[in-house]
């Protein structure tokens, strides 16, 4: 796709006169990077950061089927959520591969909001919509949201300066509805760096005012690159990387996000153990340099048990760290295995995930607003 091609968020401009270094992720053109990832990194374990993330695609569904057609689209289980709550699950294929993942909020007994991938939501959509009953209404949200996420341990006070009601009440993976420049916006508190932060979907224009306001209270702009480390730092799968439509989801350690107790498609494949071949793990690294993605694990003898999906530089951890699908027999704890770079070997440790302990994201609250 041609620079032109490229499509542009509402903060487009705003990145450009940030001089973020810019590049294309999922068909949009986003920010990598304003001041470092390293440093844009460390803001947001420390205090806060914001990034832009309405790239996203967001869907809402509702009626008196919604409950029974969802429980068949995505894992996780619906019927249980109760109003106010989001779960995290995967919208899987008959044969159990992975179309995307995503996380459904739970608005009304009957209403249901989900956010799923950038660059997977056109196809997410029209996947969902032809799998649904006919009385399930159904919106494509995504061209008229804008979402901004504030991450870190000093963004309850921040939040709590921006918004019109109290957001000390909200507990990890709840949404609610609050106000913001006395206009009614969706909040939520699912954290994909691990931290303490909110989720804020809102029209595009307030989305500006937004991410303004919170760099004038102390927020540090943040890009794509620091999502990506934080995110590797807390074992989190990416679309395209852990996941993807050939990749059974039960094989990526999530399954307290696929029900046992519905079918749902694909559920006869995924819900086979003996369909799990591969583990996901995580490996640290003996040395800073990273391992990438397509990089082979083998064992120490030289034979190949598996891939890396995900490798990078830890900030916090001061090492190179990366997530991997090797074989079963190969996933125990402390098992040394080697990385073949193209150019040398690199000897790494399969450890427990996450590989970062000390996030904020699932504390308390209240103990950051005083």
């Amino acid at each position: 796709m041609t620079q032109a091609a490229l499509l542009k968020t509402p903060l487009h401009r705003r990145h450009l006169e940030l001089n973020a270094k810019m590049g294309p992720f999922g068909g949009y053109d986003m920010p990598i990077q304003y001041e470092g990832i390293i440093a844009e990194h460390l803001a947001t374990r420390r205090a806060s950061a914001v990034f832009d993330t309405c790239h996203m695609g967001e869907f809402l569904f509702s009626g008196s089927t919604v409950v029974d057609d969802l429980e068949r689209l995505v894992s996780c289980p619906v019927a249980s959520m109760k109003v106010g709550q989001c779960r995290y699950g995967f919208i899987c294929n008959e044969a159990g591969g992975v179309l995307d993942d995503q996380i459904v909020y739970r608005l009304g007994d009957n209403e249901f909001f989900m956010v799923v991938n950038a660059a997977t939501q056109p196809a997410d959509y029209e996947w969902l919509t032809s799998h649904m009953s006919d009385t399930t209404s159904r919106e494509n949200l995504t061209d008229a949201t804008g979402k901004i996420d504030l991450q870190g341990p000093a963004a309850p006070k921040i939040m709590q300066r921006l918004m019109d009601e109290l957001v000390g009440d909200m507990k990890f993976y709840r949404c609610k509805h609050n106000r913001y420049r006395g206009r009614k916006i969706l909040t939520s508190r699912t954290g994909y760096t691990g931290e303490l932060g909110f989720e804020v979907y809102c029209d595009p224009d307030l989305a500006v005012r937004f991410f303004d306001e919170c760099l004038e209270n102390g927020a540090k702009p943040a890009g794509l690159g620091a999502r990506d480390t934080l995110r590797l730092e807390m074992g989190l799968p990416l679309y395209g990387h852990e996941l993807n439509a050939e990749r059974n989801p039960a094989e990526s350690g999530f399954t307290r996000s696929i029900s046992n107790d519905k079918e749902f498609i694909g559920s006869h494949r995924v819900l086979d153990s003996a369909a799990a071949r591969d583990a996901l793990v995580g490996l640290e690294l003996s040395s800073r340099r990273a391992a990438r993605a397509g990089d082979k694990v083998l064992v120490p003898d030289g034979a190949p048990v598996g891939e890396i999906t995900s490798g990078s530089y830890s900030p916090c951890l001061e090492k190179a760290v990366a997530l991997a699908y090797v074989r079963k027999d190969s996933a125990a704890l402390g098992a040394m295995l080697h990385i073949d770079t193209g150019r040398q070997h690199l000897e790494a440790a399969v450890v427990e995930l996450p590989f970062y302990k000390e996030a904020t994201g699932r504390k308390r609250m209240e103990d950051y607003l005083d």
